[in-house]
Protein backbone atom coordinates (compact mmCIF):
# COMPACT_ATOMS: atom_id res chain seq x y z
CA UNK A 1 0.00 0.00 0.00
CA UNK A 2 2.40 2.70 0.94
CA UNK A 3 4.73 2.52 -1.97
CA UNK A 4 1.72 3.76 -3.83
CA UNK A 5 2.46 7.04 -1.72
CA UNK A 6 5.45 9.73 -1.00
CA UNK A 7 6.90 9.86 1.79
CA UNK A 8 5.35 13.54 2.22
CA UNK A 9 1.64 12.19 1.60
CA UNK A 10 2.56 9.64 4.16
CA UNK A 11 3.39 12.38 7.13
CA UNK A 12 0.82 14.77 6.45
CA UNK A 13 -1.80 11.63 5.98
CA UNK A 14 -0.45 9.95 9.60
CA UNK A 15 -0.87 14.08 10.82
CA UNK A 16 -4.09 14.38 9.86
CA UNK A 17 -5.16 10.94 11.31
CA UNK A 18 -2.96 11.82 14.23
CA UNK A 19 -5.29 15.02 14.74
CA UNK A 20 -8.46 13.76 13.47
CA UNK A 21 -9.32 10.78 14.89
CA UNK A 22 -9.31 11.62 18.17
CA UNK A 23 -12.55 14.65 17.40
CA UNK A 24 -14.34 11.51 16.35
CA UNK A 25 -14.89 10.93 19.25
CA UNK A 26 -13.91 13.80 21.18
CA UNK A 27 -16.46 15.73 19.02
CA UNK A 28 -18.90 13.54 19.73
CA UNK A 29 -18.89 13.38 23.55
CA UNK A 30 -19.14 17.26 23.26
CA UNK A 31 -22.39 17.75 21.33
CA UNK A 32 -24.03 14.53 23.50
CA UNK A 33 -23.42 15.75 27.13
CA UNK A 34 -23.43 18.66 29.71
CA UNK A 35 -22.69 22.00 27.87
CA UNK A 36 -21.14 24.91 29.41
CA UNK A 37 -18.89 23.07 32.10
CA UNK A 38 -15.52 23.49 32.53
CA UNK A 39 -14.70 20.09 31.38
CA UNK A 40 -16.89 20.97 27.99
CA UNK A 41 -14.74 23.53 27.43
CA UNK A 42 -11.24 21.99 28.19
CA UNK A 43 -12.22 19.70 25.73
CA UNK A 44 -14.03 22.03 23.73
CA UNK A 45 -10.23 24.13 22.99
CA UNK A 46 -8.77 20.55 22.38
CA UNK A 47 -11.36 20.12 19.79
CA UNK A 48 -11.06 23.31 18.03
CA UNK A 49 -7.22 23.13 18.06
CA UNK A 50 -7.09 19.66 16.74
CA UNK A 51 -9.64 20.48 14.07
CA UNK A 52 -8.25 23.58 12.83
CA UNK A 53 -4.26 21.62 12.41
CA UNK A 54 -6.25 18.94 10.49
CA UNK A 55 -8.00 21.10 7.95
CA UNK A 56 -4.33 22.89 7.60
CA UNK A 57 -2.65 19.59 7.33
CA UNK A 58 -5.42 18.55 4.67
CA UNK A 59 -4.79 21.38 2.54
CA UNK A 60 -1.53 20.65 1.82
CA UNK A 61 -2.80 16.75 0.95
CA UNK A 62 -3.53 16.59 -2.96
CA UNK A 63 -6.66 15.22 -3.47
CA UNK A 64 -6.48 11.75 -5.07
CA UNK A 65 -10.27 11.41 -6.35
CA UNK A 66 -11.85 13.44 -8.53
CA UNK A 67 -11.40 16.31 -10.95
CA UNK A 68 -8.70 18.71 -9.19
CA UNK A 69 -8.09 22.50 -9.13
CA UNK A 70 -4.50 23.49 -9.99
CA UNK A 71 -3.15 20.02 -9.81
CA UNK A 72 -4.29 19.67 -6.39
CA UNK A 73 -7.00 20.82 -4.72
CA UNK A 74 -10.66 18.93 -5.03
CA UNK A 75 -14.02 18.87 -3.93
CA UNK A 76 -13.03 17.16 -0.25
CA UNK A 77 -10.80 20.30 0.23
CA UNK A 78 -13.72 22.57 1.01
CA UNK A 79 -14.40 20.80 4.30
CA UNK A 80 -11.23 22.09 5.43
CA UNK A 81 -12.39 25.74 4.30
CA UNK A 82 -15.66 25.17 6.08
CA UNK A 83 -13.55 23.73 9.12
CA UNK A 84 -10.79 26.81 8.98
CA UNK A 85 -14.03 29.46 8.72
CA UNK A 86 -16.47 27.53 11.46
CA UNK A 87 -14.18 27.22 13.92
CA UNK A 88 -12.89 30.34 15.18
CA UNK A 89 -16.23 32.22 13.89
CA UNK A 90 -17.43 29.60 16.62
CA UNK A 91 -15.29 30.48 19.34
CA UNK A 92 -16.01 33.84 18.67
CA UNK A 93 -20.11 33.32 18.65
CA UNK A 94 -19.47 31.73 22.49
CA UNK A 95 -17.22 34.08 23.78
CA UNK A 96 -19.67 36.40 22.61
CA UNK A 97 -22.45 34.48 24.53
CA UNK A 98 -24.33 33.52 21.15
CA UNK A 99 -24.77 29.88 22.19
CA UNK A 100 -27.04 28.69 19.61
CA UNK A 101 -24.89 30.10 16.41
CA UNK A 102 -21.83 28.74 18.26
CA UNK A 103 -23.94 25.18 18.71
CA UNK A 104 -24.86 25.36 14.79
CA UNK A 105 -22.10 26.07 13.95
CA UNK A 106 -20.31 23.28 15.62
CA UNK A 107 -22.57 20.80 14.57
CA UNK A 108 -21.85 21.53 11.18
CA UNK A 109 -18.22 21.41 11.54
CA UNK A 110 -19.04 17.41 13.49
CA UNK A 111 -21.16 16.50 10.28
CA UNK A 112 -19.14 18.14 7.44
CA UNK A 113 -15.80 17.73 8.56
CA UNK A 114 -16.19 14.62 10.31
CA UNK A 115 -18.89 12.60 9.25
CA UNK A 116 -18.93 13.52 5.28
CA UNK A 117 -15.99 14.35 4.72
CA UNK A 118 -14.76 11.53 6.64
CA UNK A 119 -17.49 8.95 4.65
CA UNK A 120 -14.95 10.39 1.15
CA UNK A 121 -11.78 8.54 2.81
CA UNK A 122 -13.59 4.76 2.10
CA UNK A 123 -14.09 5.81 -1.28
CA UNK A 124 -11.67 3.46 -3.90
CA UNK A 125 -8.34 5.15 -4.41
CA UNK A 126 -8.35 7.07 -0.91
CA UNK A 127 -5.80 6.30 1.72
CA UNK A 128 -7.97 4.73 4.07
CA UNK A 129 -10.00 2.75 1.51
CA UNK A 130 -7.09 0.54 0.97
CA UNK A 131 -6.26 0.38 5.03
CA UNK A 132 -9.36 -1.43 5.57
CA UNK A 133 -10.55 -2.90 1.89
CA UNK A 134 -7.75 -2.96 -0.32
Amino acid sequence: MSEHYSTLYLSLMYTHLITVIPCVFVGAYLLLFSKGTKWHRSLGKYYMISMVITAIVSLFMPAMVGPQLLGHFGWIHLFSILTLWSVPTAYIAVRKGQIKKHKIKMILVYIGALIIAGGFTFVPGRFMYEVFFG
